[in-house]
């Protein structure tokens, strides 16, 4: 965010003012110049022998100063995330009492960021009276050369007197830009922190004749799938999965063994290593990226709204439904009589980060809007995860409604809410160790069997 702003602004405000102040100063220094050459070419070649030293003298600096101006957008970044994170997490600072921590965080980073900035200006400030200094120099160097060319009776005195007005005229530009050095010097680092995010690779681009998906029926296959993020430690080891239209299929593990993972390779964030991801026997690589995405309907555990109203927020499923459509999806998931009372109903704004409504009633809405979308593959990560046992009822009820006739991933750590699921897949440590129903996997008394004993030991205590 603080390259997005801080850096930009920097950037921007720099351009403003230097723009036009470099075109005249080219304009002015091109004038000089043909006006030297004029009055005497001797005296521009010697005026000229200065620039040189001023080049030097303005990298060497430059050079131990662009470090620091770094440092110190990078500071002020860091300065403006602990800003950020206080009053977004301001119930959690004063839950704990930790407010004389974090002003004590605050004024260290603020502290840091003093320390860089005053180092910064004391060196880049030396610039403006070095130039100076040589300006005075090679004016002092030209009078005295002139006097003697004067002493020859090469040149005149009014000849050195308008050839040291246009030698002044020469190095005012240089002299502006000298005391513009500071600003620069923060343009050009807050241009290379832009710069570092533009560089980042995109998604890898689809390929010229990939598929664009009309209507699927929901067909999904993983066939010999390994990955890895960081090609070193294997996430997933040989998973094979074979999925019929319309089938609920909930992926069942510890924390850890893959399962986030499964959704993240089926929706194209990353690539497969080796084996073959197909949807209707359409290999996904092959499948046009947004073509893919938009036959996806995601609910997560982490419900996410906009600072809109809850009409616009349930529309962002199909962005040019109508208002009795976006109704009816707020129906099928039990939303729309909360929604009614509701201070504006469905025209309510909702505040940052959806702060006035519940857990549960976010959730409610994100389903909505999956309604809406009507995909025709269903992924739900732990919907009901951090909800009421009452809440969990309505939000079961809406999945259920979503789920009808799709092809559904379903992503939980409460086996109570996956019991009527076609296929149960058991993952740990990125392999699958069981497939089959509820009944079937309690009947082997394996992994799914500690783990369903445990939570109902757990809830009969």
């Amino acid at each position: 965010m603080s390259r997005l702003t801080n850096d930009i602004d920097n950037i921007s405000n720099t351009l403003n003012t230097s723009t036009t102040q470099v075109i005249s100063s080219i304009i002015t220094i091109l004038g000089t110049v043909i006006m030297m050459l004029y009055l005497n070419p001797f005296l521009t070649f010697v005026n000229m022998l200065v620039i040189p030293t001023m080049m030097l003298i303005t990298s060497k600096i430059a050079k131990r100063t662009r470090k620091y101006f770094l440092n110190q957008q990078e500071s002020l970044g860091k300065l403006n995330g602990i800003i950020e994170e206080c009053i977004s997490g301001q119930k959690l600072v004063k839950v704990f009492t930790r407010e004389e921590k974090q002003i004590e965080e605050f004024n260290n980073s603020n502290d840091d960021l003093k320390k860089i900035g005053i180092k910064a200006l004391i060196l880049s400030g030396f610039i403006p009276p070095l130039i100076n200094l040589l300006n005075n120099i090679n004016f002092a160097f030209i009078a005295g050369i002139g006097g003697w060319l004067a002493v020859k009776e090469i040149i005149t005195i009014g000849v050195i007197a308008s050839f040291i007005n246009y030698s002044k005229q020469f190095t005012r530009p240089i002299n502006e830009l000298a005391n513009q050095f500071n600003m620069l010097q923060t343009a050009i680092a807050g241009a290379e922190r832009v710069f570092e995010i533009m560089d980042e690779k995109p998604e890898k681009e689809d390929e010229e004749d990939a598929i664009k998906l009309s209507k699927i029926s929901g067909k999904v296959d993983f066939e010999n799938v390994d990955f890895s993020y960081d090609e070193k430690t294997p996430v997933l080891k040989n998973v094979n999965l074979h999925i019929n239209p319309g089938e609920t299929i909930a992926l069942v593990g510890p924390t850890g063994a893959g399962k986030t993972t499964i959704i993240n390779l089926l929706t194209r964030f990353y690539d497969i290593q080796k084996g073959s991801i197909k949807i209707d026997g359409v290999d996904i690589k092959k499948i046009n990226r947004k073509s893919l995405r938009s036959s996806l309907g995601i609910v997560l555990q982490d419900a996410y709204l906009f600072s809109e109203t809850v009409r616009e927020n349930i529309r962002y499923g199909r962005l040019d439904a109508t208002d009795e459509e976006v109704e009816r999806a707020a129906k099928l998931a039990n939303a729309h009589k909360f929604i009614q009372r509701l201070p504006q109903g469905y025209d309510t704004i909702l505040s940052e980060d959806a702060s006035n409504l519940s857990q549960g009633q976010k959730q409610l809405l994100t389903i909505a809007r999956a309604i809406l979308a009507n995909p025709s593959i269903l992924i739900l990560d732990e919907a009901t995860s951090s909800v009421d046992t009452r809440t969990e009822m309505h939000i079961q009820e809406a999945m259920l409604n979503l789920m009808k006739g799709r092809t559904s991933f379903v992503i939980a750590h409460r086996l109570s809410t996956i019991r009527d699921a076609s296929q149960i897949v058991v993952i740990n440590d990125g392999q699958i160790i069981e497939k089959g129903s509820h009944d079937e996997l309690l009947k082997q008394k394996g992994f799914y069997y500690n783990l369903y004993m445990t939570q109902f030991r757990k809830r009969t205590i």
